[in-house]
């Protein structure tokens, strides 16, 4: 079967397999009960441009209708006057490495106990879900922390984002296995990726990632030649597709991104090089395959920082120049990807993977408008996922996991993913985060929500102002979340 027909076959089978899928068997119950959500500025994800005084009725945890702010509340609705902010779905990362960077303890200071990296994945996955990105793709993790976390918080232990997750990154015998271990599942020969993939199943995968090239942040490897064999990255596509799982590829070097791309995988990640190879990105915008450039890893490993100006690399210098040099190039392919229609998704791939939101400024900063920045972290991050009838978009059916900005991101991208102009969050029509759930509130009420909302709309016009005209409205940068303090 060629790599067309294996992606097409994919997409057929992926209503079946979204039944069992992991990252939604540990969704958090819907919020029962209606919500109208009216004085919005509606960014709705389907590429339509906003929509001023839009209203969105929310019911039983998904988008039920879409209005106007002149109707009346439908009957039974508890109403909350957005006072022209702006809504927008949920935000999505399609690439994250979900582990928490431990202190280092001062010498003498007691060393850390082995529980306390699950605490803090914990809390980064709070502060994730607190500036306003309700699904994240873990791309590769260590050990059994995301798994363990996410069904902490199926059970209720905490909220976080709708986590997918990987398992184990399926990779050829090579130095990054040393490097990242516990990460890797090494594999080498067609059968042996084939059980390597049956075994991420097996752990709860949502989806399949694969190691097409080496990795430029192993400097003994060198990312230019394949790392797998075309029969084995076929035969990886080919286990993954058949069982109804999609497959993201780290590619770097031409040689394993093009072999990702015939055959048929789903997600290109990283793909810094395509813009010297036109003919491919055509390919992946025939096929609808998603590159997600991932800008930010190049920004961490050359140590440039611009939020600050600059900071110390940390990095062996050769890798600090090969950076330097592949930022160039992944912001010359992220320009020739959205020329030829390539698909583009948001994906961060640094730490702290709670702050996403500066990818998408970097994406603006290499070429994107802010609207189609807003579009990859959003409905083609949902598409990249496979779920795009679900997530990233205001439609009816849609499952109503809902960000509400104090800004406009189209003229202030840097709003996406601000804590402080994140007013409120909605995960499955429940509130969840926000500073409009005022401070010291766990699990609040939506009575208590509309309440903080009407004080606000009544301390200024309808029209959006900015976060420093909001009246009497309580501002907190606390993390409020059901079940947690």
């Amino acid at each position: 079967m060629s790599g067309r027909s294996l992606f097409a076959a994919a997409g057929a089978r992926n209503i079946d397999v979204m039944t069992r899928m992991p990252c939604l068997l540990a969704d958090p119950d819907p919020a029962p009960g209606r919500m109208w959500l009216t004085n919005a500025r509606l960014f709705d994800g389907t590429g339509a441009p906003v929509r001023p005084n839009a209203a969105v009725l929310v019911e039983d945890g998904r988008i039920a209708r879409i209005g106007d702010a002149a109707e009346p509340a439908p009957e039974g609705a508890a109403v909350v006057d957005l006072a022209g902010r702006t809504l927008l779905p949920g935000l999505i990362d399609a690439h994250a490495h979900l582990f928490a960077e431990p202190p280092s303890p001062a010498e003498g200071a007691e060393p850390l106990w082995p529980g306390v990296g699950a605490h803090l994945l914990a809390a980064g996955l709070r502060e994730t879900l607190r500036r306003g990105f309700t699904t994240v793709r873990d791309v590769g993790s260590y050990g059994d922390e995301v798994v363990t976390a996410r069904q902490a918080m199926r059970y209720g232990a905490f909220r976080g984002p709708r986590v997918l997750t990987c398992g184990r990154i399926v990779s050829a015998s090579a130095p990054g296995g040393r490097f990242f271990d516990g990460m890797y599942r090494e594999a080498d020969g067609p059968d042996e990726v084939r059980k390597a993939v049956r075994e991420q199943v097996r752990r709860g995968a949502d989806f399949v990632k694969v190691m097409t090239t080496g990795a430029r942040s192993v400097e003994l490897e060198d990312p230019a030649p394949a790392q797998l064999t075309r029969a084995e990255i076929a035969a990886l596509v080919d286990e993954a597709h058949r069982l109804g799982y999609r497959v993201a590829a780290h590619a770097e070097g031409i040689d394993g991104t093009e072999l990702a791309i015939r055959l048929g995988v789903d997600t290109i990640e990283h793909g810094m090089y395509l813009a010297r190879r036109p003919d491919l990105l055509d390919a992946m915008a025939e096929s609808g395959q998603v590159l997600v450039p991932t800008l930010s890893c190049y920004y961490g490993v050359a140590g440039i920082d611009s939020r600050a100006g600059g900071e110390a690399a940390s990095w062996t210098p050769p890798l600090v120049e090969l950076a330097l040099r592949n930022l160039e190039e992944a912001g010359r392919t992220l320009t020739a990807a959205r020329a030829a229609g390539v698909p583009i998704a948001l994906g961060h791939d640094w730490q702290p993977f709670s702050d996403a939101g500066i990818e998408l400024r970097r994406m603006v900063h290499h070429g994107l408008s802010a609207h189609e920045a807003l579009l990859a972290a959003t409905a083609t991050g949902a598409r990249a996922l496979g779920l795009a009838d679900r997530l990233g978009t205001v439609r009816v059916g849609t499952l109503a996991d809902l960000v509400v900005l104090d800004a406009d991101p189209l003229t202030d991208p840097a709003a996406v993913g601000d804590p402080e102009r994140t007013w409120l969050v909605l995960q499955l029509g429940a509130p969840v985060a926000g500073t409009a759930l005022g401070p010291g509130q766990v699990g609040s009420t939506r009575a208590a929500i509309s309440a903080s909302a009407r004080t606000a709309a009544d301390s200024r016009p309808v029209t959006h102002t900015s976060a420093a005209h909001n009246g009497a409205r309580p501002v907190s940068g606390t993390v409020v979340t059901p079940g947690c303090a």
